[in-house]
């Protein structure tokens, strides 16, 4: 199973410091942001990574990262994001990397923080994933800021991108597997009134085709693109370490 990480955009919610350097560089914990979701692959036995760069600073993922064997990577791969279109934009970047011999993979926002294991889930996907996607879902205080789950008891139903009146109290995290048929829905996407290919509608589209599992995380979890978020990613990884 390979693995993409996705460590492009501009991080306007965290400028003026962006404006000079890549968000997903700043150091969360004593270690580069994009460290810790590469050690969250790693330790889950996904050693072949793409990393998607862009914005600012971009050539600091490669003074860092280098080709990832001092990070127990076997392969790196780098490609570059040109502006900022959207996660599932970014994610299209990765068509190349992902063939039919190496479906199905993972994808992790490069400012998604996990305090627990993720192997879990890996080794849950892989065992049941059959042709199917698989979202990773977490309790939190604020799902207005994120995609939030709509459930029929048990049953995901819908899935709505920063809703003013959340159906659940849940978060969808940026951890997501997907066979290799992604890059033909994304193609199918249309661009939201933000002007982005919006990752919800991914996760939306193998939901209509009943092709759409969902699993609970353990531990804790953050985003830290924005200062808030970032502090608790501090708080979080240096409470853990």
């Amino acid at each position: 199973m390979r693995g993409v990480i996705l460590g492009g955009g501009f991080g306007t919610r965290m400028r003026p410091v962006t404006e000079a350097i890549n968000k997903h560089l700043l150091p969360v914990a004593g270690l580069p942001m994009i460290f810790h979701p590469i050690n969250s692959l790693v330790e889950a036995g996904i050693k072949e990574l793409l990393v998607v760069c862009g914005g600012n600073c971009s050539d600091g993922f490669l003074t860092l990262l280098k080709d990832g064997k001092h990070l127990g990577l076997e392969r790196l791969y780098y490609t570059y994001q040109v502006g900022a279109g959207g996660i599932a934009e970014a994610l299209a970047l990765a068509e190349d990397f992902i063939t039919k011999d190496t479906e199905p993979f993972a994808v992790v926002l490069g400012d998604n923080i996990f305090s627990d294991s993720i192997k879990p889930q890996v080794k849950y996907y892989l065992d049941h994933h059959k042709g199917t996607a698989q979202i990773h879902l977490i309790s939190v205080k604020n799902p207005q800021d994120f995609g939030c789950p709509k459930f029929e008891d048990t049953k995901l139903v819908d899935i709505i991108e920063k809703p003013k009146d959340p159906p659940s109290n849940y978060a969808v995290t940026g951890l997501y597997f997907y066979p290799q048929d992604v890059f033909q829905i994304i193609k199918t996407l249309k661009r939201s009134e933000r002007g982005e290919l919006e990752v919800t509608d991914i996760n939306r589209a193998y939901l209509k085709q009943d092709r759409l599992h969902y699993r609970f995380l353990e531990g804790e979890w953050t985003d830290a693109g924005k200062w808030d978020s970032y502090l608790r990613a501090n708080l979080v990884m240096s409470k853990d370490g």
